[in-house]
């Protein structure tokens, strides 16, 4: 493990991890959604099937009320069986080759999220790695996006004092502590 795993950004932390984000103890798990909000893959799938059948029924609700979620934005539902209390959902842009605007939908993906934790009053926040898994946006592209938009998010007053990248496989957790010694 690296030992530049934490930054601290005006009393608040972020800090960097390889692990599961279904089994994450912050108020909220971010889920890098599709904009159907049904589940999916990778991690879609794997919050929505930790997270048991509430999940889905709040994420029909509010579909059916608003529609299809798209890049960019970001809802909150319960987290069902998960330790965590909620799951904010948001959907990363699919890469296109960087530009379709793509840089700009990550970073409002990452804020957006960040702004429903902040709303709901929430203390901390866990990330997976928005949109580089099926949707194939480079890690060196992705990860200094993700770092620096909760970083500048942080710079300001919120209730949110921690923020937690997940990240499931060692290349992924490579390149975020890798881009997190940069920034620092």
């Amino acid at each position: 493990m690296a030992e530049n795993e934490t930054y601290t950004v005006n009393q608040s932390k972020i800090s960097i991890i390889q692990g599961d984000i279904t089994q994450q103890t912050t108020d909220a798990i971010v889920n890098a959604a599709n904009s159907s909000l049904m589940g999916g893959g990778g991690v879609d799938g794997a919050i929505h099937r930790a997270g048991g059948p509430a999940i889905l029924e709040e994420c029909i609700e509010i579909v059916n009320k608003q529609g299809r979620l798209p890049a960019g934005q970001a809802v909150i539902t319960t987290a069902g069986n998960m330790p965590s209390k909620h799951v904010i959902h948001t959907v990363g842009p699919i890469w296109r080759g960087g530009s379709q605007r793509e840089p700009d939908l990550l970073a409002s993906a990452y804020r957006e999220s960040l702004k429903i934790a902040a709303a709901n009053n929430l203390a901390s926040v866990s990330f997976p790695s928005i949109s580089t898994g099926a949707y194939g946006y480079p890690l060196d592209k992705a990860a200094p996006i993700a770092l620096k938009e909760a970083a500048s998010f942080l710079q300001q007053p919120s209730s949110i004092k921690e923020v937690v990248f997940v990240l499931f496989d060692a290349r992924t957790y490579e390149a975020y502590t890798t881009t997190l010694g940069k920034i620092k």
